[in-house]
């Protein structure tokens, strides 16, 4: 049995409830825990594109990816888990691992399972909570990822 049942959670995957793109954030973070999330990503065979100012460009590492800060550039790595489901990763700074998932893909209990997958991935990997924000600020969770 799932931890999250849609009927208890569904107003907080309702796109014109909580926005369309919420973000979640896990605070706390290093390099080294942007080079997990690259691992999990890898080791986990999702289908992914690096990006810097919206161009796809090749991402040996972290390092690389984290060095857009320093050189003030947009970077994201985008991550397709399972067809029809996008996950942006956001760089916006060094301490903090942000993604975004588009709610109207993350519909019905398939929806919640596949979100706390990766959640949990991210969690397990990273090793610290996830907090979300529906409005793409960073406040508190309030799906509980």
């Amino acid at each position: 049995m799932p931890d999250l049942l849609w009927d208890d959670v569904k107003n907080f995957f309702d796109p014109e409830l909580m926005g369309a793109l919420p973000d979640v954030a896990v605070p706390g973070t290093t390099v080294e825990d942007w080079q997990t999330v690259l691992d999990l990503v890898r080791d986990r065979g999702w289908k992914w594109e690096y990006r810097e100012d919206g161009v796809a460009v090749p991402l040996a590492s972290a390092a690389d990816m984290v060095s857009a800060v320093d050189r003030e550039v947009t970077a994201d790595l985008r991550v397709w888990p399972v067809r029809g489901v996008e996950v942006i990763f956001r760089l916006y700074v060094v301490g903090e691992v942000s993604f975004e998932v588009d709610l109207r893909e993350l519909q019905g209990q398939a929806g919640v399972d596949l979100l706390m997958q990766i959640s949990d991935h991210d969690r397990s990997y990273v090793g610290e909570a996830c907090a979300d924000d529906p409005r793409g600020g960073r406040g508190p969770s309030s799906a509980g990822v």
